[in-house]
């Protein structure tokens, strides 16, 4: 199925689509500050931009958003209009995920994961306390 938008269209809606500072990665920063966790943000000189890092702990976070990364969640839905493009772009982001991950593995730094879903009501508090407790034993 062809895509449902013009050109300029999809471009101009792409363009408005944040890679840093989204929703989720502020909750997951405001939190982290709240429990005394100093971090910094999109650190362009390691291997994947990483979202938060935090250098007394050696650690990185990326938040990802479950479509964009393709998460295993039951939110993810492959889209129905572009099929090709969009499979091309998700699988994408999916195997850079990897090769950054392994890079920074690699330069001694412990890798973590918060998922858009993750954040939602329900698991939100139980999730965030997960987080810091991974950091604070890694």
């Amino acid at each position: 199925m062809a895509d449902n938008h013009s050109k300029e269209v999809r471009s101009k809606n792409m363009s408005h689509i944040r890679s840093t500072n989204s929703k989720p990665e502020e909750i997951v920063r405001k939190y982290l500050f709240s429990k005394g966790f100093r971090y910094r943000k999109n650190v362009r000189t390691l291997p994947g931009c990483p979202d938060i890092v935090l250098p007394k702990y050696h650690t990185v976070i990326f938040v990802n958003g479950c479509f964009w990364h393709k998460h295993d969640c039951g939110r993810f839905v492959w889209p129905a209009s572009n099929e090709e493009y969009w499979k091309k772009k998700i699988l994408r982001n999916v195997e850079r995920d990897e090769v950054n991950t392994k890079a920074l593995k690699e330069l001694g730094w412990n890798v973590l994961v918060v998922w858009e879903c993750e954040l939602k009501k329900a698991t939100i508090d139980e999730r965030l306390e997960k987080l810091a407790y991974e950091i604070r034993t890694l």
